[in-house]
């Protein structure tokens, strides 16, 4: 993408998301954070540590992106000018690689290591002071240390270097001064080891125990590697769903072609048990289509000529053709899968706690080596130099934040990925911590208690005045107007062309059908139009307490009819109002039907408190009422006529059907049409803030205990002195637990 596309384009010259190389803790992703938003024109960045990404939010006016990948290079780390927005197969392809790559590279480096570590542990006694020989020996060890740290830990020390040029110090910081302190004084008492015994110094060395660190170290980042690949694996998942090939028509010969040469307008054939190559529409033939991956609905669906398809869905029983609509990165299957990918990248707020803490954390250590060597030096058992040096570095090494920085964005992509599969999109970090706090939970009813599928059951008045109502409906996107224009065709009546249409949020609609003033719509509809209905009183009371939505037909200003639509109740409404009251919400109902047909639906599912005949102001009102309680409140719609209260939300949830998922409609989607995954999403972001507190507590309990001990306060009273090489197993297995801790999410159910 060329400058002045991104500085034109209305999304994305404002939004650059930008890959980053060589951050290896929270210290590093925190740095170059810092200086993207201490940067002239930068209204917001996140630099995420797990997915290697910074994303920044400016003003193409003020800068460009060549200036934010300057301002990230000058802290030393690598970055890269975003090219087009690769579709997500490559872009996944792209990260495996890498991951791949860099998890051999760390494997080679390890087995170098252990291999080398051996050799030193085995030869390190005839390098002992009081051996003979003990200086040719010592050369030896020299010889087999040299390669772990001039190769296998060589990254460590240069990027030590890059942080110490740009004044900042991160975990390979500590790295680098605890091995390479150790590795030094190991080379001054093998090349002047006399020199040191005449002056009352004992010429230890200590190659063992750098070969051993830097082992562990590498080790524990091959296991955070690898986890973090289980961590992403929820997008892989997903993109295996797609076939590798699709079979299409061309010039009558039925083909088989790889799926990246699928063309929008192709025919493409789809036979009993094969997958859906795209999303289109079915031009021939019928089937059943499996479409849990997209929903979670385990009933296949039946699909017709004229049905929608979409992408990845698993053909059952019967062959059909159907056009393509939407290919590669436009597909429903892509959008999910970009949608999982921002939510991987984001950051929570409790993220800030951590980076507070990294932010301090790394040079506070350092002090604290520092301390801990002149005490030992001071104070300290002979032989004090070597006793001071070991306590110095074990600090050094146990202090690593690994663990602290991943804390939180492990847990987050886990959660973010396992909801995909589930058929609940959370929108990142932010989402799922304020879904936690939620309290009270609005539900619409039409479409989400109820099937959305309404049919009409009676007529009272004029009967003719179906063919009317029918006529204005058609115009129409709210969910009755469907099954009054349904029922107009089932009874025989022509369509007419309705002039005039005008929609009353609310209320209803009006317009002229035959030179005739028409009005469909609630009770409020026509007071406002000063149409007296007083005469359908009684007969919409009886059709209310039956629990159906009753419709008033107004011709010429006067109340001619009343329509009984009825909108049957979802089979798992009641069980999900019930899930939501255990988990100790509140549930409220609101609608603009009639309070008679509103309490009806509510005692059929379990609702307390119903709010009825309300307009979409109201359902807003009663959102802001409920937060100026205290409550932390998420409604529940269809993200359309819902706007406003789902906007005003703490957690504003978007029932979708698959296909027509209002994905940028609220903080949460649920693919499924169905209420059980509100309390579902509840439960997996309560599920994940407790495992990132978790996360963030136990790394906190290990540094404030690792510390000390490290530094030897308890060998005093025991005699005990924490081993460098036992430092570095400890941070390595820290780094692994976070992580580890966090993928425990996957199980979640």
């Amino acid at each position: 993408m060329t400058d002045t596309e991104l500085e034109t384009a209305p999304d994305a010259a404002r939004t650059a998301t930008i890959p980053v190389t060589g951050m290896t803790c929270t210290a590093c992703s925190g740095r170059v954070q810092r200086a993207l938003e201490h940067t002239a024109g930068v209204v917001d960045a996140n630099v995420n540590l797990m997915t290697g990404a910074a994303t920044v939010h400016y003003d193409p006016v003020a800068l460009s992106v060549d200036n934010l990948v300057d301002a990230i290079r000058r802290t030393g780390y690598g970055a890269e000018r975003p090219g087009a927005e690769p579709a997500p197969e490559v872009e996944a392809d792209r990260r495996d690689a890498d991951q791949a790559r860099d998890a051999a590279v760390l494997q080679r480096k390890l087995i170098t290591s252990v291999i080398l570590g051996i050799a030193t542990v085995a030869l390190s006694m005839r390098a002992d002071p009081m051996a003979a020989d003990a200086g040719r020996w010592r050369w030896v060890l020299l010889a087999l240390t040299l390669p772990v740290v001039g190769w296998a830990g060589r990254h460590f020390y240069e990027r030590a270097w890059a942080a110490l040029r740009h004044r900042a110090a991160d975990m390979n910081t500590l790295v680098a001064v605890g091995t390479g302190s150790a590795f030094l004084f190991s080379v001054a008492a093998t090349v002047g080891g006399e020199w040191l015994a005449t002056r009352g110094i004992t010429p230890h060395v200590y190659y063992e125990v750098v070969t051993w660190l830097i082992a562990f170290i590498l080790l524990g980042n091959l296991l955070e590697a690898r986890a973090r690949t289980r961590a992403a694996g929820a997008i892989r998942a997903l993109m295996g769903l797609r076939p590798s090939t699709a079979r299409v028509v061309r010039v009558g010969v039925e083909t088989e072609i790889p799926l990246a040469e699928l063309r929008i307008g192709d025919e493409a054939v789809v036979r009993p048990g094969e997958k859906v190559p795209a999303d289109g529409i079915v031009v021939h033939g019928s089937s059943s289509v499996d479409e849990s991956m997209l929903t979670g609905e385990p009933m296949p669906v039946a699909k017709l000529a004229g049905s929608a398809v979409t992408g990845a869905t698993l053909n059952r029983n019967g062959a059909f053709r159907f056009r393509v609509e939407h290919t590669g990165s436009d597909t429903v299957l892509a959008r999910i899968v970009r949608l999982v990918q921002d939510a991987q990248g984001s950051r929570a707020p409790i993220q800030r706690f951590a980076d507070r803490i990294s932010a301090v954390f790394v040079p506070v250590v350092l002090v604290l080596a520092l301390v801990t060597f002149l005490v030992w030096m001071l104070v300290g058992p002979e032989p004090r130099l070597l006793h001071a040096l070991v306590s110095a570095v074990a600090v050094l090494v146990i202090a690593c934040p690994c663990a602290m920085g991943l804390a939180v964005p492990t847990a987050v992509m886990v959660a973010t990925g396992r909801g995909a599969e589930l058929g609940i999109l959370i929108k990142g970090g932010e989402a799922l911590e304020r879904t936690e706090k939620v309290r009270a939970v609005l539900l619409d009813k039409t479409g989400t208690i109820t099937e959305g599928r309404p049919t009409v059951t009676d007529v009272v008045g004029d009967a003719g005045a179906l063919a009317l109502a029918a006529a204005v409906e058609t115009l129409s996107e709210h969910p009755l107007a469907d099954a009054i224009a349904a029922a107009a065709v089932e009874r025989g009546f022509a369509s007419s062309m309705a002039l005039d249409f005008i929609v009353r949020p609310g209320r209803g609609v009006t317009g002229t059908v035959d030179g005739r003033a028409v009005a469909v719509g609630s009770r409020a509809l026509l007071d406002e139009l000063g149409i007296d209905a007083a005469a359908l009183t009684q007969d919409a009371e009886r059709l209310a307490a039956l629990g159906r939505t009753v419709v008033y037909v107004g011709v010429d200003g006067a109340a001619v009819a009343l329509l009984a639509v009825s909108d049957p109740v979802k089979p798992t409404s009641a069980e999900a109002v019930a899930a939501l009251r255990e988990l100790g919400v509140e549930v409220v109902m609101l609608t603009g039907d009639a309070r008679a047909a509103a309490e009806s639906v509510a005692r059929t599912v379990g609702v307390d408190r119903v709010v009825a005949e309300v307009l979409p102001e109201g359902k807003l009102a009663e959102v802001r009422r409920l937060q100026q309680l205290g409550l932390v409140v998420a409604m529940v719609g269809d993200g359309l006529n819902d706007a406003p209260a789902l906007a005003q939300a703490d957690v504003g949830i978007a029932i979708g059907t698959g296909t027509d998922v209002a994905m940028e409609s609220g903080a949460v989607t649920l693919m499924r049409g169905d209420l059980a995954g509100v309390a579902a999403a509840i439960r997996l972001a309560r599920r994940t803030m407790h495992i990132i507190r978790q996360n963030l507590f136990w790394a906190l309990v290990y540094n404030a205990l690792g510390i000390p001990v490290a530094a030897g306060v308890l060998y005093p009273f025991f005699g005990l002195q924490l081993s460098p090489v036992i430092a570095g197993a400890a941070m390595a297995l820290s780094s692994v637990s976070v992580v580890t801790n966090s993928l425990r999410l996957r199980r979640f159910a």
